[in-house]
């Protein structure tokens, strides 16, 4: 039976950077406590993250107040297999969604993590060669022995999605996609109305486009950046990264922003875009930024 799912909290911990934080292990565990002070409960991790590392790392600072585990929910992914030099036995960067390989994944990052269980695990993204059949039973093998709670796919389109859930027992729970001001494509290619009509849960990642929005000279980012600033000084953000996360958030299909973030001050700006809302004219001043004309 289908154990009911604790819901994902309103912003995300994403760790896909934890190899580039340099904290140890107390730092990490700090910045995990930190997270938890601030409602953030579910945290995002995949077994490639840091070069298949970053796992690892969290599990380390997990260990030293293993009480925690009951207050978090831990998120990962699986299905893409990188060659590098903790992989020595792959020369090329694939896919790979066999049931063997789901499984064996799943049971290493609970090693990494030091948990005994996962509470949602995810396929990282669309394989050309998914047999549908191979991942319900991989599901239904991880599920059965108590090493995954939920399951759910990231990057999928909703005919990919509606393929594996017409395969697969439990109800798929989450499709974790990018979702930017600077990058619009789920919005308008029938994902997230997809989430809609299923009440699905969207994870977005990328929110702030990869730091792009902040940086870059082309004309879109040079767009967005002043319809940003501007919002920001109607509504008394304290940066535009809140416009963008209350622009995500407003969004019907309610996303759960990913924040992949170390540095705990710019993770508290980002959860206080709770507090921020916009006018649908605002809402649309920014995608009218983003896409360099109006509406048709």
């Amino acid at each position: 039976m289908q154990q009911s799912i604790m819901p994902l909290s309103d912003f995300i911990a994403g760790f896909w950077r934890t190899a580039d934080w340099d904290m140890n292990p107390q730092q990490r565990l700090a910045l995990i406590q930190g997270y938890l002070e601030l409602g953030v409960y579910t945290m995002d991790h995949a077994d490639i993250y840091g070069g298949y590392q970053c796992e690892s790392l969290f599990g380390e600072a997990l260990a030293l107040a293993p009480a925690l585990r009951d207050k978090i929910q831990i998120v990962s992914k699986c299905g893409i297999c990188l060659a590098t030099d903790n992989n020595p036995n792959v020369y090329l960067n694939h896919y790979n969604t066999t049931t063997e390989h789901i499984v064996a994944s799943a049971e290493t990052s609970l090693k990494r993590l030091k948990t005994d269980y996962l509470d949602l695990l995810l396929i990282h993204r669309p394989d050309p060669l998914i047999d549908a059949d191979a991942v319900a039973a991989a599901f239904n093998q991880l599920q059965q022995d108590g090493k995954v709670r939920h399951f759910g796919v990231s990057n999928f389109t909703p005919q990919q999605f509606d393929l594996l859930q017409s395969r697969v027992d439990q109800k798929l729970v989450c499709n974790q996609v990018e979702i930017s001001p600077s990058n619009m494509s789920a919005l308008h290619d029938g994902t997230l109305d997809h989430c809609q009509q299923h009440q699905l849960a969207p994870m977005a990642w990328s929110c702030l486009g990869g730091g792009n929005i902040f940086t870059a000279k082309d004309p879109q980012s040079l767009r967005l950046r002043a319809t940003l600033a501007t919002i920001a000084d109607e509504i008394g953000a304290e940066n535009i990264s809140q416009v963008i996360y209350a622009w995500v958030r407003a969004l019907p299909s309610k996303p759960h922003p990913i924040i992949g973030s170390g540095n705990i001050e710019r993770i508290i700006s980002a959860v206080k875009a709770r507090e921020l809302s916009l006018t649908r004219q605002q809402w649309f001043s920014i995608w009218q930024a983003s896409t360099g004309h109006g509406v048709p």
